[in-house]
């Protein structure tokens, strides 16, 4: 069914290949190689897509470890510039996985944070708080509006090899107040939560970027333990995160990114969120050994996704994109084609919202070294992190 009010003024509209190209490069987020935006994903930015990610390897690190600031403010801000060529005019994701611990891509002279296992330990959820704002205080300064951050795993596997202590605890109320306390740090400073991997990867004895794995937890089991981050936190966050994680007992067949039985029944349904559902990266073994990238976006979009991540090869990137273009090109009362037109319909309510970024070398310095940051930082360090 069209819901959104974009999807109601297109559905049943015949798109020209040219229309249906850019409306379905916004369905997409992606990263690329180089320490520049590259010419094409300049292009693709101008003509629709909806973001980018950046990683490490787009970064400029010195012998000391040390981020260049100055290349790093004018990498994000050509992505910004380049987006504000699209005709919607709406702002577009720059973004980054900046949790803490293992998982940051930015480090000094950015705050360096722990992993959250150990911030969780402490119990203090205005310490936490304090840290979302200060993580979103330096990120919008360099340019980001989304983070994909907090981790909502419950840990309660301490062999799993992917999340361990990127948990804030083994007990899902705690993950959950933990959780909500970063959220609401972060976006009080202007950048954009995501709460991940639904509907849990915190129980895995395998690692998702190498392959799938599989779960055998039932509904009840879910709505005691995974499902209760996602649900306390349903009405603050506007974009989650979906696991590459099978299922059995829920889909035998597909796993959460690709189910129908998953996603939707349990994240919009059962946990009662509305906000914008991200796969994670298409090119991660445990989704890319199910289908192939056009296959994914086809069974997510049916799924219940609304947006995806392509972080890295651009020959994966066209064959997402081919198959979203397809599907926008079939006939108006395709359920399919509704369902992708509802997606970007969200996902521009999600970018009308964006705090607007206009960083300058200058007020990212002025942020790292402000009282505020030194403050923080010292007690961090003064605790037994």
């Amino acid at each position: 069914m069209v819901n959104d009010p974009f999807a109601l003024a297109v559905a049943g509209h015949a798109l020209s290949d040219a229309q249906a190209a850019g409306l379905a490069l916004e369905l997409f987020v992606v990263g690329y190689e180089g320490q520049e935006l590259p010419a094409e994903y300049a292009d693709f930015l101008r003509r629709g897509l909806s973001g980018a990610i950046l990683f490490r390897r787009n970064l400029h690190y010195d012998e000391q470890g040390t981020v260049d600031i100055d290349l790093l403010v004018a990498h994000t801000a050509s992505i910004h510039a380049a987006g504000q060529g699209q005709a919607s005019q709406l702002p577009v994701i720059c973004s980054v996985d900046q949790e803490g611990g293992a998982v940051a891509r930015l480090r000094a002279p950015f705050t360096v944070l722990p992993p959250m296992r150990r911030l969780g330990e402490r119990g203090d959820s205005d310490l936490v708080r304090r840290v979302g704002q200060q993580l979103g205080r330096e990120l919008r300064a360099a340019g980001f509006n989304v983070d994909y951050a907090p981790v909502l795993d419950v840990d309660t596997n301490p062999a799993n090899p992917i999340i361990g202590d990127r948990s804030f605890s083994r007990d899902p109320h705690e993950v959950a107040r933990m959780a909500g306390a970063l959220l609401q740090g972060l976006q009080s400073a202007g950048v954009l939560g995501c709460g991940k991997h639904f509907p849990g990867h915190g129980d895995t004895a395998q690692d998702s970027h190498l392959e799938l794995p599989s779960l055998p937890h039932d509904l009840d089991r879910l709505r005691s333990v995974e499902l209760v981050p996602f649900a306390k936190l349903a009405n603050e966050l506007q974009l989650v995160m979906t696991a590459h994680v099978l299922f059995p007992a829920l889909d035998p067949t597909w796993p959460a990114t690709l189910s129908r039985q998953i996603l939707l029944p349990l994240l919009r349904v059962e946990c009662g969120y509305q906000g914008v559902i991200v796969s994670d990266d298409l090119e991660m073994r445990g989704v890319a050994n199910v289908l192939d990238a056009g296959g994914c976006v086809r069974r997510g979009l049916e799924a219940g996704c609304d947006l995806f991540l392509v972080c890295r090869q651009r020959d994966t990137l066209e064959h997402a994109w081919q198959a979203a273009r397809a599907i926008l090109l079939e006939a108006g009362d395709s359920p399919l084609r509704n369902r992708a037109l509802d997606a970007i319909g969200r996902l521009r309510r999600l970018r009308a919202g964006l705090a607007p970024v206009g960083s300058q070398v200058a007020d990212l310095q002025a942020v790292l070294g402000d009282s505020t940051t030194l403050a923080l930082r010292a007690e961090l360090a003064a605790g037994t992190l």
